[in-house]
């Protein structure tokens, strides 16, 4: 320790193990972190991107149960837009949707900006909007697509994180949602497996770089999950047999990647930060 470092608690030492927690000064916390009767994002307000439906609804429900008011962020799928968020409003809490390409700097300034002004305040982002587009060789990704895979899944997390930052303050989160591909990749996916790669990367350097700050930053590494996404990217025969290749032999629900959500958005992660988790079916991956 550094001569003009403050020691983080008083010195000591107890000649016993496992040792006794009654003679710890201070005591560890055991209580739990929120209270029990409390919503988890009580008084919250989220954007999330791509939550007119798959995980992105998934999650704005499952934030909507825990307490928070919602801005959703949408392409031009009206109809699953409006279904979000009419079940948002039978859960008792407010959401406001906006439609735009969030790959255009511009919508997602005008994102944050409507944010605030229904609101006055933002807390969690939840940068979860993705597209991708198989080809069987690298030979066939054309620089119109890499630049749009590019644009949609890594460089609006960079615009919606510089538009928000401003506003975020301490205790604030951000999740960013990857994929398992960028921990095994994927040879028929190569520009999108790329860009969940660079989104662990930003996650783990945006985390380092607003810790000071107090604001958290993790990620979701999610499987195959039963999306729309699926069917609209996949030939049938590939749609009728997905997720059957992990350990668990099946696709997983929305629903069953979104309490990774509502972890790292809470206080329930309030020691974690530059962080993964992976709800991906039981597939071992490194990081």
């Amino acid at each position: 320790m550094q001569q003009d470092e403050k020691p983080l608690r008083p010195a000591q030492h107890q000649d016993q193990q496992p040792g006794v927690e009654s003679e710890m000064k201070p005591f560890p916390k055991a209580d739990p972190v929120a209270e029990a009767c409390v919503p988890k994002l009580h008084h919250k307000v989220a954007i999330i991107t791509g939550g007119d439906s798959g995980i992105g609804r998934a999650v704005a429900l499952a934030f909507a149960a825990e307490g928070a008011s919602l801005v959703i962020s949408y392409l031009n799928e009206e109809k699953d837009a409006q279904t979000t968020a009419e079940k948002v409003r039978e859960l008792g809490q407010r959401v406001h949707l906006v439609a735009g390409d969030i790959g255009d700097e511009h919508v997602c300034q005008r994102l944050v900006e409507e944010t605030l002004n229904h609101y006055g305040h933002l807390d969690i982002v939840v940068n979860n909007a993705g597209e991708q587009h198989p080809q069987k060789s690298l030979a066939d990704i054309s620089t119109e697509q890499l630049e749009r895979t590019f644009r949609t899944n890594i460089f609006s997390m960079f615009h919606l994180c510089k538009a928000a930052l401003p506003h975020l303050k301490s205790g604030a989160a951000i999740i960013n949602t990857t994929s398992v591909t960028a921990y095994r990749g994927s040879p028929t996916l190569l520009d999108y497996s790329a860009t969940k790669g660079a989104i662990v990367t930003f996650t783990r350097s945006l985390a380092h770089a607003l810790v000071k700050q107090g604001i958290r930053v993790n990620a979701v590494a999610p499987g195959p999950i039963w999306t729309p996404l699926i069917p609209s990217t996949f030939e049938a025969e590939k749609v009728a047999s997905f997720g059957s290749d992990v350990p668990l032999g099946r696709a997983g629900e929305p629903n069953e990647v979104a309490p990774c959500y509502v972890f790292l958005a809470s206080k329930d992660s309030s020691y974690m930060t530059g962080q993964v988790l992976h709800p991906n079916g039981g597939e071992i991956v490194n990081g």
